[in-house]
């Protein structure tokens, strides 16, 4: 059987200086064990493969080593730092809670605690995935964890710092651990390449270190899986192809083609890509990722945002001059919007298809929205090439007409010709207020506000159309138009007169009242009828209008046995005579 042992072992850090990324981390319990300020308990937490049980195991084989350095780091050369390299260090205890996160198991760690250490000053206790742990097994476990041994120092492990107790939280010194940057990956990588020999293309090592997204073990995974793949040579095109990774290239010309408006290469560059074997949301993912970047160009102070290749860096400085920033925020949000669509899309090929084609004219949108005129829709514009200036069609507006609605009354009656003067007023306000097509209008305050005194004398109804004569003519013309009688009964009888801008109308009745404002359309037809829409309707109610007989009320019927029998002895009193004479009592229901 092979000899081979993963890279994520073969290179596991034995000293604090090794751990990569963490260094905040690392000098802080250096300076712990200068300044002997060393606590029983410790908590680290942070994603997985960046170093948690790494640290832990560092720091238990130099609390106990016998020839401390001095920069703090164990000698690994001591019986303790040699017993603990070959794993027979009986003063180092590894717990894996994701396996023992019973009660028992916790209750065997404490009566391991009262033992003191065979060889060296601490016994140390690591517990693993410690969120793993019950809740009757954290209970159990706090006691021990808040006043230890003086011999005892626990060190927990988490990636769900979250799932912990607040009362273990609290016991503990808490060390947050950090994803650890590409740029850290990478050179990481380039020493393992060193040591073994191995040739990797730098670009080849970023994409490795990209696809790991901060953990370090992950990252020396994929390594080893490339190393696999194409042996002593790591190479750019190896990486892609194995990762399954979209090249840059394609997005590169993807980008180029939009900013010459080429609309045919974007679409068949893109069936290129599909035909591959990604899918469109990779794709456009990928391409909103590339317009960050390119956007991160823009300005000296963003540029260490770009985590890629110094020739990468190069390249897209060089795209990033050429397109505007316009074109690239619009086109982050066109992006944007195609991600968060996707899943209810039911060709989805067709609308990502349809955000780069948007995307491909965004600067002709931007050009035509500088000069005032509205935008043109994609599929209305012609695929432009690289040396084709667009020049945009001159567009003609139909001035609207302004009109007024006349009413048609059932009696006939001579136009005034005051609302016509009115009319053609709107007419002329109406050119006015279109503004010029090549030029953006600029209009000062003063003219808005003088517009608008304009267009308020113009709404304005000369007094001699408020006519309590008009209103009769109106109010009767709209009572021909109901269909109740009761209603249009009572419609005749109100008095009618103009009083201060309002229609008062005096009836005699609450009823006759309430029929007058159930016509919703009365007063709409009578503010349209003498030209003022400021209009109100008040009614009173005077008894003396009422046209009804008054009604007399009828007697009431008697209702009981006893009542009726009362009612005829009133009649006739002989009928009382008849009872008594035959002993008659009347029913008293």
């Amino acid at each position: 059987m092979s000899n081979f042992i993963v890279s994520a072992r073969k290179y596991r850090p034995a000293r604090f200086d090794e751990v990569v990324g963490q260094q905040h981390v690392s000098n802080t319990l250096k300076n712990a064990l200068q300044n002997d300020h060393l606590a029983h308990s410790f908590l680290f937490c942070g994603p997985r493969g960046v170093g948690k049980t790494t640290c832990a195991r560092i720091l238990a084989k130099t609390i106990n080593c016998e020839n401390i350095t001095k920069d703090h780091e164990a000698c690994n050369s001591c019986a303790s730092c040699t017993a603990f390299n070959q794993n027979a260090s009986f003063n180092i205890t590894e717990l894996d809670a994701a396996s023992n996160n019973s009660v028992e198991h916790i209750r065997t760690l404490i009566e391991q605690v009262r033992f003191q250490p065979q060889q060296g000053k601490y016994k140390v206790f690591i517990i693993d995935e410690v969120h793993m742990l019950s809740q009757a097994a954290f209970n159990a476990f706090l006691k021990t964890l808040e006043e230890p041994p003086s011999y005892a120092i626990f060190i927990l492990a988490t990636t769900e710092k979250h799932k912990i107790i607040p009362t273990i939280l609290s016991r503990c010194q808490i060390f947050d651990f950090r994803r650890i940057q590409v740029p850290a990956i990478v050179k990481h990588l380039q020493e393992i390449c060193k040591t073994e020999k191995i040739k990797g293309d730098k670009d080849a090592l970023h994409i490795i270190a990209q696809k790991a997204d901060g953990a370090l073990r992950d990252a020396l995974s994929i390594f080893d899986r490339m190393v696999s793949f194409s042996g002593k040579e790591i190479t750019y095109q190896g990486v892609i192809e194995n990762l399954n990774v979209l090249d840059y290239d394609y997005f590169f010309k993807i980008v180029n083609a939009m900013l010459t408006e080429n609309v045919s290469e974007v679409l068949n560059t893109f069936d290129e890509i599909l035909r591959k074997g990604f899918d469109p949301d990779i794709f456009i993912n990928g391409l909103a990722e590339h317009l960050r970047n390119l956007l991160v160009c823009k300005d000296e102070t963003t540029l260490s945002l770009l985590e890629v290749s110094d020739s990468l860096k190069e390249q897209y400085q060089e795209q990033a001059d050429n397109a505007p920033a316009s074109f690239l925020l619009t086109g982050l949000s066109l992006a944007n919007d195609c991600d968060v669509n996707y899943k209810m899309a039911r060709n989805k090929r067709l609308h990502v298809e349809m955000t780069l084609i948007k995307m491909a004219y965004i600067n002709r949108a931007v050009d035509l929205t500088k000069q005032g005129i509205p935008a043109p829709t994609p599929a209305a514009v012609p695929t432009k090439t690289a040396n084709f200036q667009a020049v945009p069609d001159p567009i003609i507006i139909k001035e609207p007409k302004a009109s007024i609605p006349v009413a048609q009354p059932t009696k006939a009656k001579k136009e005034s010709p005051k609302p016509e003067k009115k009319a053609r007023k709107l007419n002329d306000s109406s050119k006015l207020s279109v503004p010029s097509l090549h030029s953006t209008p600029s209009l000062s305050l003063d003219q808005i506000a003088a517009d608008i005194d304009k267009a308020t004398e113009n709404e304005q109804v000369e007094e001699s159309r408020l006519t309590d004569e008009n209103l009769q003519e109106a109010w009767m013309t709209y009572v021909t138009k109901v269909q109740s009688p009761s209603a249009r009964n009572t419609l005749k009888n109100a008095a009618l007169k103009i009083e201060n801008n309002q229609v008062v109308v005096t009836i005699g009745t609450k009823m006759a009242r309430q029929m007058i404002l159930d016509e919703s359309g009365l007063m709409p037809y009578v503010r349209e009828q003498l030209c003022d829409k400021r209009l109100a309707l008040v009614i009173k109610i005077d008894p003396k209008q009422s046209t009804q007989p008054e009604v007399t009320p009828k007697k009431k019927k008697p209702a009981t046995n006893k009542e009726i029998y009362q009612n005829m002895v009133a009649r006739n009193p002989l009928v009382d005579d008849f009872r008594k004479r035959f002993d008659l009592q009347p029913d008293n229901q």
